[in-house]
């Protein structure tokens, strides 16, 4: 009898641990098919959201465009009181004449300031003459003739959407300068075949977003320079 419940135990015993290992595939099946189903949950769900990325891209960049096709049609009639609508309200609008931002000399005027530029006889320091460093002196009315719109950039042969299109010696830093903006650029490849594109001209026209909007915070004037 003592053998017999000895056996019968470790009978019972090797059954038990079948029947254990049995459960624990069961279960570990069943943690398998529950991580498998939130997996294929996380992957909707980054569709979902990568699509809805995309939109909001394409509709702020659609956004972006139409702002600056008004701001250049502004540019293109002077009309400064049509331009201050756009520019931020805090951080006004900033005039650089070369593709390299200089934040500490660069002129930037506040959106309630434009609209009396245009007759303004008063002189502002625009940064410096490339080449000779001599520093550009001159009226907005001059400077705007010179450094924002001295082509018609409503007409350009190329527009870029937040890639810089042309680029000489100057290093351009625009992104640096502005890292939480987007910019639109007016482009020219060029205007006389002997400069073989070396007299290609550019307006980048630089918003950050204000609340739900885009404003414009930079005008950025490009072209070759030695």
């Amino acid at each position: 009898m003592k053998k017999t419940s000895v056996f019968g135990l470790l009978f019972l015993l090797l059954i038990s641990g079948c029947v254990n290992e049995s459960g624990d595939k069961v279960k570990l099946n069943q943690q398998i098919q529950e991580q498998a189903q939130l997996i294929d949950q996380l992957k909707q769900q980054n569709k979902e959201l990568a699509k809805k990325a995309a939109e909001w891209q394409t509709m702020n960049e659609k956004k972006v465009l139409s702002a600056a096709l008004a701001i250049v049609e502004a540019l293109k009639a002077k009309d400064m009181d049509r331009l201050a609508m756009y520019v931020h309200p805090d951080k006004g609008v900033r005039f650089s004449p070369y593709g390299h931002v200089d934040i500490a000399n660069d002129v930037v005027f506040a959106k309630d300031e434009l609209p009396s530029l245009m007759k303004s006889n008063r002189i502002y320091r625009f940064g410096t003459f490339d080449g000779s460093g001599e520093p550009i002196m001159m009226t907005f009315s001059d400077y705007f003739q010179k450094f924002v719109y001295d082509v018609d950039f409503a007409n350009p042969h190329m527009i870029g959407n937040n890639i810089v299109i042309g680029k000489g010696n100057t290093l351009e830093n625009i992104h640096e300068v502005y890292p939480d903006g987007v910019f639109v650029e007016f482009h020219f490849t060029g205007f006389d075949e002997q400069y073989d594109g070396m007299d290609w001209k550019s307006l980048r026209l630089v918003f950050e977003q204000d609340g739900g909007s885009w404003r414009l915070v930079g005008i950025v004037h490009d072209q070759w320079t030695t």
